[in-house]
């Protein structure tokens, strides 16, 4: 009788035995942390769209993520990963469980980008810090920003479309493509023209686009926020008696020389619908990507007799205005002798 007894007592034994082994094993393999960072909390991993589970498996080797990849596999097959494989930035932990990560990379629940511009003034500037920022490349965003079909879908052209990309910081998915992320600006820029603004815009007498290029003028006079609503007020005035704008920066734009300091004489002949000294009324487009509150400084401009203004002469980086030609003169004379002063020439 002992034999058969002591028989069954190993085989619960071996069983026990067995199990408990499994047990570890697949707690070792599904909920154990397997991601190791150190000495780093946390990091980001951008899966490019149409990537496969073998280019997913070649990143995770080439950040060095896991500490037992083979584990990661098993389970990976076993929860169907491979096959639902979704492109993205997911946000990586230290002592994440192979359950953890899998479970995170196949909801496609990524970590959003807060994707921001500022201070630029070209379209190809745009594109360049987008691309530096998400998935689509810079190629494509410029290819869709020069796109005139796609452009006149959504009521702009190659000239006005900087309008639509009011500096600010927008949470986007990393994966966004540049079709997806003109769709975005336009949602943003319908929402900032609501119905108050667009009343006071007509109020005004400008449409959206004219608000935006005057904005764009005025944000490169002046990176003062006091200033801004009484330089609209300069310009709205000669707009309305049909006074050239005799903007520096529009002529500064036409030449293409950002480096230009001092707007000289020969400047002023270069032909071009931006030279603001030569063609009268606004600029066919905007000459910068003008900022919110600077189109609120538009739209609501200060109403005055100012006619001219002028830097002043301390470079604090203010201006001085005047209703006459006269007083104007003196002012800009006392600007030009401090650039001299000052050895700047161009």
């Amino acid at each position: 009788m002992k034999g058969p007894r002591l028989l069954i007592k190993i085989i619960l034994v071996t069983t026990l035995t067995a199990i408990v082994v499994a047990g570890i094993l697949f707690y070792s393999y599904v909920y154990a942390p397997n991601v190791i960072l150190e000495p780093k909390e946390q990091t980001h991993l951008h899966i490019p769209s149409g990537s496969t589970y073998d280019d997913v498996l070649k990143l995770l080797e080439e950040h060095d993520f896991l500490r037992h990849p083979e584990r990661f596999h098993w389970l990976a097959v076993r929860k169907n990963y491979p096959n639902r494989i979704m492109a993205g930035r997911y946000l990586i932990v230290d002592g994440m469980s192979n359950n953890e990560l899998i479970n995170l990379l196949r909801s496609g629940d990524q970590s959003p980008v807060r994707l921001t511009f500022h201070n630029i003034r070209t379209k190809e500037e745009l594109a360049g810090r987008i691309a530096a920022q998400i998935e689509a490349d810079s190629a494509e965003i410029r290819n869709v920003l020069g796109c005139q079909e796609t452009l006149s879908n959504i009521g702009m052209d190659t000239l006005t479309i900087k309008l639509l990309f009011i500096p600010n910081t927008y949470e986007v998915f990393w994966n966004t493509s540049a079709e997806q992320f003109l769709q975005r600006m336009q949602r943003e820029y319908n929402a900032f023209w609501s119905e108050p603004r667009k009343q006071r815009a007509e109020e005004i007498g400008l449409s959206e686009e004219e608000v935006g290029v005057l904005a764009s003028i005025v944000q490169s006079e002046t990176n003062k926020r006091e200033e801004m609503a009484r330089i609209a007020g300069v310009y709205m005035n000669r707009l309305r008696r049909n006074i050239p704008l005799q903007a520096d920066p529009t002529v500064i734009y036409a030449k293409g020389d950002f480096s230009i300091r001092r707007v000289l004489n020969r400047h002023l002949e270069i032909d071009s619908p931006y030279n603001t000294y030569m063609y009268a009324g606004l600029p066919p487009g905007p000459i910068n990507f003008p900022a919110p509150h600077v189109m609120d400084a538009v739209l609501y401009y200060e109403d005055h007799d100012y006619l001219y203004f002028s830097a002043k002469a301390d470079f604090s980086g203010y201006h001085v205005f005047a209703k006459s030609y006269a007083d104007h003169l003196a002012n800009a004379r006392k600007y030009r002798r401090a650039l001299d002063e000052r050895n700047v020439f161009r």
